[in-house]
């Protein structure tokens, strides 16, 4: 009987696992519509904020690898606390609320954007800031007051440019190079804090770039 040949396994290595990303885990811990409300600063906090309907929530989920930790209200602009999520290794990160939607009343907007402000500019354990915005319209003015408060701090930022599946590969290109510019000439002394991301939470461009950088910004 004829022997059959032994056919040696594999040599080449097993992938490798991809490593968690830093929000994966992340749990609600608490929320809060007014000053008196915030959590004592204790842990390192990282932020994320952007105008009503820029895809926020989208955003957040996206990194959590989860489909419903934040909520998008039906009602864009009418989400009015800070929602804080406990990670893995203890640090937090903050939804804040959505600004610039024009149907909120004036006396009600202005109250939610002055208390958005102040923690922007005044919570002592904010390590970083992720502001989402969308792909096709770019750096609006109420994103500009927002980043004037808080980049004169010397902090990071990281900006993700989103619903980039919408834009063809040059558009989505043009639409970060646009951004960038719009810091330069807005910030010409902080820009260099900033990323700016392509990113998509539908077809998930950008999620790899956007975990690698709040990786850093919370590494010991």
């Amino acid at each position: 009987m004829k022997k059959q040949p032994i056919v040696a396994e594999s040599s080449r290595p097993a992938k490798a696992a991809r490593p968690p990303g830093p929000l994966e885990g992340a749990s609600f811990q608490t929320g809060a519509a007014h000053a008196h409300q915030l959590p004592p600063a204790g842990v390192p906090e990282i932020a994320f904020a952007g105008r009503s309907n820029a895809g926020k929530s989208s955003a957040i989920n996206a990194l959590a690898r989860q489909t419903r930790l934040a909520y998008a209200s039906r009602t864009p602009g009418r989400t009015q606390q800070i929602n804080f999520f406990g990670l893995r290794n203890g640090a937090v990160v903050t939804d804040l609320p959505g600004y610039g939607y024009a149907a909120v009343p004036k006396a009600l907007k202005e109250g939610w954007q002055e208390f958005l402000w102040t923690y922007i500019t005044t919570r002592s354990t904010l390590v970083g800031l992720v502001l989402v915005v969308d792909a096709r319209h770019g750096l609006k003015p109420l994103d500009g007051e927002l980043l004037a408060g808080y980049l004169s701090s010397g902090r990071p930022l990281l900006i993700l440019a989103t619903k980039a599946d919408k834009l063809n590969q040059a558009e989505r290109r043009a639409a970060v190079v646009d951004i960038e510019r719009q810091l330069r000439e807005a910030f010409p002394g902080q820009a260099q804090l900033a990323r700016v991301v392509a990113f998509s939470a539908t077809s998930r461009q950008g999620v790899d770039d956007a975990d690698a950088t709040i990786a850093s910004w919370l590494a010991p």
